[in-house]
């Protein structure tokens, strides 16, 4: 059944990992026939957590659609990871939805997860509703949880549910505030209507003047007739509430158990009553023919244009989930790519519930589905109707903040780990990875180290590679404090021509990280066609420094004396000679090991101040200062060593318990100290043995 855009609302639920965003999604679906039994994360067989690894960990880990038909309006519900490295879902899903559902729970209130996601929301000025969950189970307080949303948004926070509890404190139905019915959970989730038990009729008559008083906040109109005394019309009740959650007034607070199915349609009510379809939610920013950025509107009769938020690529094929923007996409259509600009042929159109595709003849503007088989297109991508090429601002991923070294078990399979996360991150644009020639190292960088579990785990079950991680290496670099004059000599004597080169060599600190060569030779000691072969020996040399074996850095190597043979010598002997002269000459020069220094911005609430710099202080950090962000936060710029930042995404979280964020560069490089010297040193013999 086609919809139109008036009749669909996108709606990504968001809140911290366990709250139960997928149990909820779960129960729409199935509260509305979309599937024929109640799922449960923990035994793995619910919609959306459909990929093997999400089924083994019980967790989310990739966002999933639900499309949920409900009162002739199709909601397409978006279920994101609640855990925080798996956040460049959530913001791909941000990225399409018109309306968000935060979670929170009943046993905790306002997780950091839920925080989080309150943030992403007010940077995308996106309309809200908040879902308090698992309201009926033990050691749930529904009353203490919604006490935290008050405190920490005010009078903006609007309940339209009340829940009602028995004698022992046990949530066995709520209140419906708008239309001032009450109603419990029948067997199969359903609800049944019951009249409002008498204690809780003032809570209701306390809670509906609040949202009167909430709807006449909206309008001039609705504010003379509040005052007037005039009771509102049941119309101009959800105008109002429509109006505030619009324009970010009003956020509504709804309750329910996902479990048990209380509140469920209530919620459903909600957001096809109040939240924004397509036409009314946030405009996203494109960029036309003509390269200026402008807001691009949807409009249903408008040339088609889709933006491809997430890619999927598995055993069953290559699906691109899109968003279409306008018009409306059918199979066969020549699309323009406007990051390629090339001419696409969409293929099979399809409409996803978890991983099962079912195949559609058409997308209508507003909706989400996806296209097969589209080889060369990424997620990001916007795909246009050649008469009026769009491109749609890049999706923000976070930057990845934690590397790790990869390597093969099984030596000679490099290819086959390139290969898998080459295909994996077709899927997930938060990691990249790259083979590092200094270090000799293939080093995967992402967001935390769940993620780079999972990359472990379906490089296996997907490409047949074990891989094991481990902390990367860092690229030292060399340099001498002195000058020192020696002496290169290379002969050898065998049958026929012998091979003779003899060079003087100064080498002393250089003004610049690039090698400076220089002559001083006089009365052609050393004739000049050999200069060449000598710096040639000498940029060969360099790559690797005498200490630990790193390159060698501001070095100004000088030829000023030598002498040759007229027979013996040649390009090859001098090469050598001058290789001789530098491993004689360096050890002498007084060489000390230069370790990379990168600057450290950390963005943290103020009551984690002391415990960050602390541990700043433990890995050789330099503060350099500290600026409020207007946010609530300190920023703090600093000056770290790159060989203490390993393990430093993980242990900030820790630390703040997920509300710190990072950013660090490569600065420069400085020496190191004695004790950090050694254990490079160390580190660089041990390697050394091991690959001989």
């Amino acid at each position: 059944m086609s919809y139109s855009v008036q009749n669909i609302r996108n709606v990504c639920l968001l809140g911290h990992g366990g709250n139960g965003k997928t149990s909820l999604a779960e129960s729409m679906l199935y509260l509305t026939g979309g599937t024929p039994r109640l799922g449960n994360p923990v035994d793995g067989n619910t919609v959306c957590d459909y990929d093997p690894e999400e089924t083994r960990r019980q967790i989310s880990i990739s966002t999933a659609v639900a499309p949920v038909e409900y009162n002739g309006c199709k909601i397409n519900v978006l279920d994101t990871p609640g855990y925080f490295d798996f956040s460049g879902e959530v913001i791909e899903a941000l990225q399409v939805s018109d309306a968000a559902i935060i979670i929170c729970s009943a046993k905790g209130g306002m997780s950091v997860g839920a925080e989080k996601a309150w943030k992403l929301c007010q940077q995308r000025k996106l309309p809200r509703l908040l879902y308090i969950s698992k309201t009926d189970e033990d050691n749930s307080d529904y009353n203490a949880a919604f006490d935290t949303l008050r405190e920490r948004f005010g009078k903006n926070i609007a309940p339209v549910v009340a829940p009602i509890w028995d004698a022992d404190k046990k949530v066995i139905g709520f209140i419906d505030v708008l239309h001032k019915r009450a109603f419990e959970a029948g067997p199969k989730g359903e609800r049944v209507e019951i009249d409002v038990p008498d204690d809780k009729k003032p809570v209701l008559d306390e809670l509906y003047d609040a949202l009167k008083e909430s709807v006449a906040e909206t309008s001039e109109e609705l504010m003379d007739k509040y005052f007037s005394g005039e009771d509102f019309t049941y119309a101009e009740m959800i105008q109002g509430l429509r109006a505030g959650v619009k324009d970010l007034s009003l956020f509504p607070v709804v309750c329910g158990s996902a479990v048990s199915g209380l509140g469920t349609r209530m919620l459903l009510d909600i957001i096809v009553e109040l939240l924004p379809s397509p036409l009314e939610g946030r405009p996203l920013m494109g960029e036309n023919e003509a390269g200026e950025l402008d807001e691009f509107v949807p409009f249903p009769g408008a040339l088609p244009c889709a933006l491809v938020w997430k890619t999927v690529s598995d055993q069953y094929g290559k699906y691109s989930y899109v968003k279409v923007l306008s018009g409306n996409l059918k199979p066969d259509m020549q699309m323009v790519n406007s990051r390629t600009g090339a001419t696409e042929k969409l293929g099979r159109l399809y409409v996803m519930k978890g991983k099962k595709a079912e195949e559609v003849k058409e997308l209508e503007c507003g909706d989400i589905g996806a296209i097969g088989k589209m080889e060369k297109v990424k997620t990001g991508d916007t795909l246009s109707d050649p008469r009026k090429v769009v491109k749609i601002e890049p999706i923000p991923f976070p930057e990845p903040c934690y590397s790790v070294a990869i390597t093969p078990k099984t030596k000679g399979q490099e290819d086959k780990i390139a290969a898998g996360l080459t295909r994996l991150n077709e899927e997930d644009l938060t990691f990249n990875w790259v083979n590092n020639a200094e270090t000799h190292q293939m080093v995967v960088s992402g967001t935390g180290d769940m993620q780079m579990d999972v990359i472990l785990s379906r490089l296996k079950s997907r490409f047949g590679v074990d891989a094991e991680l481990s902390e990367p290496r860092v690229a030292y670099r060399e340099k001498i404090r002195k000058k020192v004059e020696v002496q290169g000599r290379h002969k050898k004597q065998t049958g026929g021509h012998g091979q003779f080169g003899d060079v003087w060599m100064r080498f002393e600190p250089g003004d610049t990280e690039e090698l400076q060569f220089c002559e001083e030779v006089v009365g052609g000691a050393v004739p000049k066609n050999y200069f060449p072969a000598v710096e040639k020996g000498m940029r060969e040399a360099v790559v690797h420094g005498v200490l630990a074996g790193y390159p060698v850095v501001y070095l100004k190597a000088t030829l000023f004396d030598g002498s040759y043979h007229p027979v013996d010598s040649s390009e090859m002997a001098f090469k050598t000679a001058v290789q001789i002269a530098y491993k004689t000459g360096m050890p002498q020069a007084s060489p000390v090991l230069l370790e990379p220094i990168g600057e450290l911005k950390v963005t943290i609430p103020d009551s984690y101040m002391g415990d960050v710099i602390g541990d700043l202080n433990k890995r050789r950090g330099r503060v350099m200062g500290m600026n409020p962000d207007g946010d609530g936060n300190q920023v703090v710029e600093a000056e770290v060593p790159m060989a203490e930042m390993g393990r430093y995404a993980i242990d900030l979280r820790s630390m703040t318990q997920g509300r710190g964020s990072f950013t660090f560069h490569f600065v420069r490089y400085e020496d190191a100290p004695p004790a950090a010297q050694e254990k490079a040193i160390e580190a660089a013999k041990a390697m050394q043995d091991e690959a001989d």
